[in-house]
């Protein structure tokens, strides 16, 4: 009675772990259905209907499962129930209720098996469909009249095992995939729109036209991409481009759909909305970088069609070296080959390289670096040099202050520079507006009135002052001698000399502002072993000022925009694989170019089609960040792969059975244990991807 107990325990156990492990595949099939077939939404639905029937299969399973280990011989036996729960039948009952979880619990493993068949790709379904199959038709026949022992108790439990570890598993793929969720439910879902006659009306969202004026009060979102056509206020758009500070907005800025009003009243006029918005265009590159091919995953890909190859090998192998070089039973064989076949499933290996796509994917999206091909992405970690464009890349693309120089020792700086913006706040020059916005305070002009081609001049507190170029001062034979205005020239600034009742007080320089971030990209790029260079069609001193400023390798300057694409090529000529990073405007050739285009502060405009990825702050850190994130992520991949293959060299030779002569046997269900355990723990490594 006790051999047949055990025979019947095992074989019980066998078919709970294949039972879970054909549910997992299918889920996993039924995912690549719905994503291919119903978008993201479909494949969210479909993904959470999985998660839910993994659930109700478990609870099932587990309580069938309950009745049948207590009518198990060898749990009687051991817990001293065998007089009590005894009785005529009582195997009918047992086979009853084990083939109840073998049809229901093992249900969408037996369905995978038969589609990987059909399709002659076999794969982690046949494995389980497999195992659980031969342990249930062996216990089903041992209950029949054939000589040996049922394994029923260890294939409920396998089962169930199964079934659970499937159920956390897609649990975590379910958080590593919740970033387009996210990003569709920062959208409203009604808006305040004005009528006509100045009265508010709320609508659907959906309902919004082009040129609708809407009401945004404090803390609401944002309805569509729109511009402030009234008030002014600041925007939370933290979860679309990574900014973690409120951005100050006025009359005539944009504000993008989603993000969330401050502490202003805003009267906005919409510019996009559905297919067109900023939103529909991130959660569109999520969804494509999500859904691409990882080339990492065809190695994966390979590995699991392998592994399941050997599996099968292996387990046949095991099945009749027991028989034929051992005294063991039937009942022993059949418990080694289908513990081999489950161990062996291809599982975490299937997940290793999705689960770490869907996370770098997601972090990537909610710090405002999108990724549009997922090949260039992965590529971005073996990134040589890095090509960046000047202007409005590392520099702001507007004028400021970097130096003021007195020549009058009865003048402070402040005040120089406040004589000088006090007569240029009355021109529209790039330079002019330069010092005006670096000024602290402007004064009241009087008789103010421009000088052509040289400056312009006006009454300050009673004093004429005249803001003007070195040609005004050649012209009227003004000399200056101090040689740090050449050194300003040397540099490639613009220098503005300020004269007050016709004496020379001072000189202010301005050049393009280096942003303040660069310097610290550049020497985090570097850090990587990544060569960065400055191309630009700026002036060579003007260049190497910048370069020299924030630490760059090599400048090419004075480069026309035609021909950058032919510069990205000659530096790829040197043997370099090749980055480079522009605004995706005249920069287009040279990004396609380019062995990874990034395009920089792209804004609201995501629909940019020569750059794989696209930041939407114009922060060169985000540079090294995609960089740092590239390599950190190909990291986990291949951690995810070491780890899905790797165990399996001690997990198949112990689930034959290697380790028997020393007492060491491993059931199915310890086999499912350990085979759910490497699936969990990929998906937990691939979730401690981070962005640094």
């Amino acid at each position: 009675m006790t051999q047949g107990e055990h025979d019947h325990q095992h074989n019980h156990t066998h078919h709970d772990e294949n039972h879970n492990h054909r549910e997992h595949e299918h889920g996993s099939n039924h995912h690549e259905h719905n994503h291919k077939h119903g978008g993201h939404g479909g494949a969210h639905a479909g993904h959470s209907a999985m998660v839910e029937d993994f659930k109700k299969r478990f609870w099932v399973s587990l309580i069938i499962s309950v009745p049948v280990i207590l009518f198990s011989p060898m749990v009687q036996e051991l817990f001293g129930l065998h007089e009590k729960l005894h009785f005529p039948g009582h195997f009918l009952l047992l086979f009853a209720l084990s083939s109840a979880v073998y049809f229901y619990g093992g249900w969408p493993f037996l369905q995978g098996l038969w589609e990987e068949v059909s399709e002659k790709n076999p794969g982690m379904m046949t494995l389980i469909g497999v195992a659980i199959t031969a342990a249930y038709a062996y216990s089903s026949a041992v209950v029949f009249g054939l000589a040996g022992k049922m394994f029923f108790w260890e294939l409920v439990t396998l089962i169930d095992i199964m079934l659970l570890g499937h159920w956390i598993e897609m649990k975590s793929v379910m958080g590593a995939g919740k970033a387009l969720e996210q990003l569709a439910a920062l959208m409203p879902d009604t808006a305040h729109r004005l009528k006509g006659d100045g009265s508010v009306e709320d609508v659907p969202v959906s309902e919004l036209k082009g040129s609708d004026k809407l009401l945004v009060k404090p803390g609401e979102k944002i309805p569509a991409d729109a511009v402030i056509i009234k008030g002014q206020t600041s925007a939370n758009e933290s979860m679309l481009t990574g900014e973690s500070k409120p951005v100050e907005k006025a009359e005539g800025d944009t504000v993008i759909g989603g993000a969330i009003n401050g502490e202003g009243s805003i009267t906005i006029e919409v510019k996009h909305i559905g297919e067109e918005s900023f939103l529909s265009g991130v959660i569109k590159l999520v969804q494509e970088a999500q859904a691409s091919k990882s080339k990492t995953q065809d190695i994966a890909n390979r590995a699991a069609f392998w592994l399941t190859v050997t599996a099968l090998g292996v387990g046949t192998l095991t099945l009749f070296g027991w028989l034929a070089f051992t005294e063991q039973s039937l009942a022993f064989a059949m418990e080694r080959t289908v513990t081999v076949m489950v161990i062996t499933c291809p599982h975490a290996l299937g997940l290793a390289v999705p689960l770490v796509v869907a996370v770098s994917t997601a972090i990537a999206a909610r710090n405002g670096l999108l990724i549009r091909n997922r090949t260039a992405f992965e590529e971005a970690r073996n990134t040589q040099a890095i090509v960046f464009d000047k202007t409005g890349t590392l520099t702001k693309g507007e004028f400021g202050i970097t130096d003021v120089l007195v020549l009058d020792d009865g003048m402070e700086e402040n005040e120089l520079v406040t004589y000088a913006a006090s007569i240029e706040q009355h021109s529209e020059h790039p330079i002019a507006q330069g010092i005006v916005n670096d000024a602290k305070e402007k004064w009241e002009v009087d008789n103010f009135k421009a000088i052509p081609g040289k400056g312009a001049e006006g009454t300050v507190k009673g004093k004429n002052v005249k803001a003007v170029s070195p040609g005004y001062l050649r012209q009227h034979n003004i000399t200056e001698n101090d040689t740090r205005i050449h050194e300003f020239g040397r540099q490639g600034k613009t220098v503005i000399f300020v004269l007050i009742d016709d004496h020379l007080k001072g000189a202010i320089a301005l050049a393009d502002v280096i942003r303040s971030e660069s310097k610290e990209a550049i020497a985090r790029l570097k850090g990587m072993g990544i060569r960065c260079i400055m191309l630009t069609g700026d002036k060579k001193e003007v260049a190497e000022y910048v370069a020299q400023e924030i630490g760059l390798d090599e400048v090419i300057a004075e480069v026309l925009p035609h021909q950058k694409a032919a510069k990205i090529k000659e530096v790829q000529s040197r043997g370099l694989i090749t980055a480079m990073t522009g605004d995706g405007v005249n920069d287009a050739p040279a990004l396609a170019q380019a062995d990874v285009g990034i395009a920089v502060g792209a804004g609201t405009d995501v629909a940019i089609e020569t750059a794989d990825i696209i930041l939407v702050k114009s922060n060169p850190n985000d540079v090294a960040a995609i960089m740092g994130l590239a390599k950190a992520t190909y990291g986990k991949m291949i951690q995810n792969l070491i780890w899905a293959t790797g165990y399996n060299a001690f997990a198949i030779p112990a689930a034959a059975g290697v380790l028997y002569p020393w007492g060491i046997v491993l059931s199915p269900a310890i086999g499912a244990i350990f085979m759910s355990a490497s699936t969990v723990i990929c998906a937990i490594n691939a979730k401690m991807l981070k962005l640094k």
